[in-house]
């Protein structure tokens, strides 16, 4: 009989006969108190903000933690230019997964020398302190996969500066990564001039070698990650 319902019930019924049977399920038997599940943007973006690796602040979502130890093991890149250091976290987790990997380099960029010292004496990590825009492209010559990515001041004009100077060097195949396109979500648009979504806009109608890989935007949700349309594959 209940299949009989199921096959000849339109779906629409369906699912909303399995949402009132859930809900009466909760008025019910209503869920303990410490086993509610209750998450939305805003408590994933308070939290990020806690996030360390091996106790140094990394200040990632995770959806994006996991997404960047598949986007290495998947590229294994030569080079990962790292626009914006901070305490050196998010540098210090890619050494790691290029030991892992078993070869590669990071530059990692920034204009304050906040890095803890365990991260400046990584073989893989070399440090550069006059931002993106004081960073000589010929320091990437002779590696041949190269994957960028953006985190420095989120800026709409530092982001599209970054991504006219950078993306030339990204391989085919290989990313240029835009961080925290999500602060648009968290009513911080007015305050970085668009950000890094304005600049993703006008970056990609005059660079058709990229497209947004909605693989990884969308892996755990539409946009379910701070790089909102910020994963930019290289195809040709």
């Amino acid at each position: 009989m209940k299949e009989i319902f199921k096959t000849y019930t339109p779906a629409p019924l369906l699912r909303a006969y399995g949402d009132a049977k859930r809900a009466l399920q909760k008025y019910t038997h209503p869920t303990p108190k410490d086993e509610v599940v209750s998450f939305n943007l805003q408590s994933v973006y308070r939290g990020h903000f806690k996030v360390t690796y091996r106790g140094i602040p990394c200040l990632r979502y995770p959806f994006d933690y996991v997404m960047y130890q598949m986007i290495v093991s998947e590229i294994q890149p030569d080079l990962i230019i790292e626009i914006g250091t901070n305490y050196g976290g998010t540098a210090l987790y890619f050494a790691d997964l290029m030991d892992a990997v078993g070869h590669g380099a990071i530059h990692s960029i920034d204009v304050e020398d906040r890095v803890r010292a365990e991260v400046a004496a990584h073989p893989r990590i070399t440090l550069f302190k006059n931002g993106w825009e004081g960073y000589d492209l010929a320091h990437a010559a002779g590696y041949k996969k190269i994957l960028v990515l953006d985190d420095a001041s989120h800026m709409y004009e530092d982001v599209l500066g970054a991504l006219q100077k950078f993306a030339p060097l990204v391989s085919v195949g290989s990313y240029f990564i835009v961080e925290d396109g999500i602060i648009n979500e968290v009513g911080g648009e007015a305050q970085y001039h668009g950000g890094p979504l304005k600049a993703i806009r006008e970056f990609l109608p005059t660079h058709t070698e990229f497209t947004v890989d909605r693989t990884y935007c969308d892996m755990f949700g539409t946009n379910a990650t701070a790089n909102i349309n910020g994963y930019l594959k290289r195809i040709h």
